[in-house]
């Protein structure tokens, strides 16, 4: 049983700096990095379906520019393994280059002990299409982009709690709404479509919130949970099948419609803590089956390093 720190009674607060932290899997922190310190925070990950493994890398790359003020860059890299039985063609090429984003984050509050005001903060993060998408050929593994330019505002909010046995509860909310423009679309692309399409898909609005505690087991120890719940309004895609015209004037119309969907998930996870400025965080997040959205199992971990 794990004793309160520095003491053997139960009734002894945890003070803030004897409980170390990495952060839960997926709900990103409020408070930023003072002037001139950085984050680094890579993730490794395994997105397993019922017919594809998605492995794949993120990494945390954030700059305290000025007092309340950070900026960061997220590339993502990925390899798409398709399983014996799909009709998605061969596994991936290589390792390719997903999409990556720039965010501006500001923050309206902090936490201080014995105040109810969380640490509040504002973000607004842009992901340029630079993974591929579209003309895959026969890999239709290969796309790891989407292809369109996606501006994500959110808000992030992050407070504490001191449970009756002394222990700290670090809890976290996050909302996001994310808003894409239209994506030109050639042949094979993650859009669904064929060899000879010619047109646009249109991403739909999305929205996200994360709402995640972390339980200080001991000053390195820590349990954490996210639970996530999305939902977005559909893509759109419409163009022609030049393939089908015999003349050069009939082309077939090809419209399509993923249509609106959700999906909960959970992400249980183990941290532990070399310092207060090391970490590394192993868990699984389960994305139940949803409306037009598929069932997935992702083992995941991540090294936390400030500096």
């Amino acid at each position: 049983m794990f004793a309160q720190s520095g003491s053997d009674s139960a009734s002894v607060r945890q003070p803030l700096g004897e409980a170390w932290w990495t952060g839960p899997v997926s709900a990103a922190g409020a408070g930023t990095l003072p002037p001139g310190h950085f984050l680094f925070e890579p993730y490794f990950y395994d997105v397993r379906t019922a017919h594809a493994n998605s492995l794949g890398s993120s990494a945390f790359l954030v700059y305290g520019l000025a007092d309340r003020v950070a900026l960061g860059f997220i590339p993502v890299v990925g390899y798409n393994k398709v399983n014996n039985g799909s009709h998605d063609g061969p596994s991936s090429s290589r390792v390719g280059l997903g999409d990556v984003s720039i965010l501006a984050q500001y923050r309206l509050t902090q936490f201080r002990e014995g105040s109810w005001i969380p640490t509040i903060s504002a973000l607004v993060e842009e992901t340029f299409p630079s993974g591929k998408y579209d003309r895959l050929g026969d890999r239709r593994s290969d796309g790891l982009g989407q292809g369109a330019y996606t501006t994500t505002l959110s808000i992030y909010s992050q407070t504490y709690f001191w449970m009756p046995n002394g222990r700290i509860l670090r809890t976290r909310l996050d909302l996001s709404q994310a808003f894409s423009n239209d994506a030109t679309v050639r042949d094979v692309s993650v859009y669904g479509t064929d060899s000879g399409f010619r047109g646009y898909a249109k991403p739909g609005a999305s929205f996200f919130a994360d709402a995640a505690a972390e339980y200080s087991l001991t000053k390195r120890w820590v349990l954490a949970l996210d639970v996530t719940y999305g939902q977005h309004a559909g893509t759109r895609v419409s163009g022609q099948d030049v393939l089908s015209s015999i003349d050069g004037q009939s082309l077939q119309r090809v419209t399509m419609s993923s249509g609106w969907g959700d999906a909960v998930g959970f992400i249980p996870a183990v941290e532990y803590n070399w310092t207060p400025n090391l970490g590394v965080i192993f868990g699984v997040r389960r994305i139940l089956p949803g409306r037009n959205s598929s069932a997935s199992v992702t083992p995941v971990m991540a090294i936390n390093f400030v500096r």
